[in-house]
């Protein structure tokens, strides 16, 4: 990393996934030093308010060794936080994200991306909640018990309409990235909470599965939900890109719904290829100087930083 690239910004930044922890167990780097594409000095000195650290699950497979995987993934986190309190804290509740933002700790939310693990058990859901886990994505590109993904087509299941529904009440964000376009209607119709893409971009400005299209996005909104645009330059391109090619996707959500409903879920450590100009975490505050210099007010680019997913976070985990 370039130090030298690194400055404070003005808004509170949430980016609403990363897949670092995983590398992070693995020894590939060292998050609370850097090596990878996102770590704690990057994250404190770009700003970041709040942290979504995706517990990654690939679909597929025997229940038992996800779940597994996965509470390997939700404790090597809670170890991490837990062994950096100056830096980080656990996301559980309104009330200790408006602490963690009096005192410039990082706020770390945990997600779940791959609903599998569930085995179909509704009470797993309450378990992660314990273990605090606030959000959960339904599926990762495959179908599984609860919903089909954007690999293998269908709607969501009966199971995955409990699932939401549990969601609802505890306090957890419903993730609908990965989701099959049946299976995100499904879910629009089935929860009572505003829902969010964590990582997607806009299919209009580039077609792929992985991204929503128009209707979804101003169906997403009219819930008061975010879409947290993803910097993968397979979803923003589909080649090459450079930071202006996520303003152009921030743009294309802003015209269809207002700057409400849009935020950023960079997916560091998580894609092969990023934007030039975003290279890392501590290329967030460019890309908030590149939204100001588009034009956008100090009020929408401060939605647009992390205000929106901020909302959002408040009104679900209550």
């Amino acid at each position: 990393m370039d130090q030298r690239k690194v400055k404070q910004t003005q808004f509170p930044l949430v980016d609403g996934h990363c897949d670092s922890i995983a590398a992070h167990l693995a020894g590939e780097w060292n998050i609370t030093v850097g090596g990878g594409r996102l770590s704690l000095p990057m994250l404190r000195q770009a700003g970041v308010a709040v942290q979504f650290f995706a517990c990654f699950v690939k679909g597929g497979g025997q229940q038992e060794p996800m779940l597994l995987r996965a509470l390997e993934l939700v404790e090597g986190c809670r170890s991490l936080i837990a062994e950096n309190p100056a830096d980080l804290c656990l996301l559980e509740t309104a009330a200790n994200l408006d602490k963690a933002l009096a005192t410039g700790q990082v706020a770390a939310l945990l997600s779940v991306e791959g609903g599998g693990i569930l085995g179909g058990k509704l009470f797993m859901l309450s378990l992660l909640h314990r273990l605090g886990v606030r959000s959960l994505g339904l599926t990762w590109n495959y179908a599984n018990d609860l919903a089909g993904g954007v690999r293998e087509p269908g709607g969501l299941t009966r199971f995955g309409r409990d699932v939401v529904r549990e969601m609802n009440r505890l306090g957890m964000l419903v993730d609908v990235s990965h989701l099959s376009d049946p299976a995100f209607w499904d879910v629009l119709d089935t929860t009572g909470k505003p829902v969010i893409a964590s990582h997607s971009c806009c299919r209009t400005l580039h077609d792929h599965p992985r991204n929503l299209n128009d209707e979804q996005i101003k169906a997403l909104a009219g819930q008061g939900g975010v879409i947290g645009i993803n910097f993968f330059t397979e979803f923003l391109t589909g080649g090459k890109a450079a930071l202006g090619d996520v303003v152009r996707h921030v743009d294309h959500v802003c015209s269809l719904a207002g700057p409400d409903f849009v935020g950023l879920g960079s997916d560091f450590d998580g894609c092969e290829s990023l934007p030039q100009g975003l290279e890392d975490a501590s290329c967030l505050p460019a890309l908030i100087e590149a939204l100001l210099d588009r034009g956008y007010s100090e009020e929408n680019t401060a939605k647009i930083a992390g205000g929106n997913f901020l909302r959002v976070i408040r009104q679900v985990l209550g």
